[in-house]
């Protein structure tokens, strides 16, 4: 963004681009880590009540860390 552009941005939303930037990457993460455990949490429910098996319930596990992981690159790089 040019100088001019920046400072228009801060004089109509009272925020720098940056801090606008961060807070909206943290909520990004905490949903992404919200909705994580409770993906886990229902997998392992299913798993202890026999309705999933031990491959479906890791499964569960490694796409949830490999879409963290993913997002963290893209994201914070």
């Amino acid at each position: 963004m040019t100088s001019a552009q920046l400072s228009a941005f801060q004089a109509n939303s009272g925020i720098a681009p940056a801090l606008l930037a961060t807070v909206l990457v943290g909520l990004v993460f905490a949903v992404l880590l919200l909705w994580g455990a409770w993906a886990i949490r229902t997998a392992y429910v299913g798993w202890a009540e026999n309705r999933i098996n031990q491959r479906q319930f890791l499964g569960v596990i490694v796409r949830f860390l490999a879409m963290y992981l993913v997002l963290t690159f893209f994201l914070l790089s």
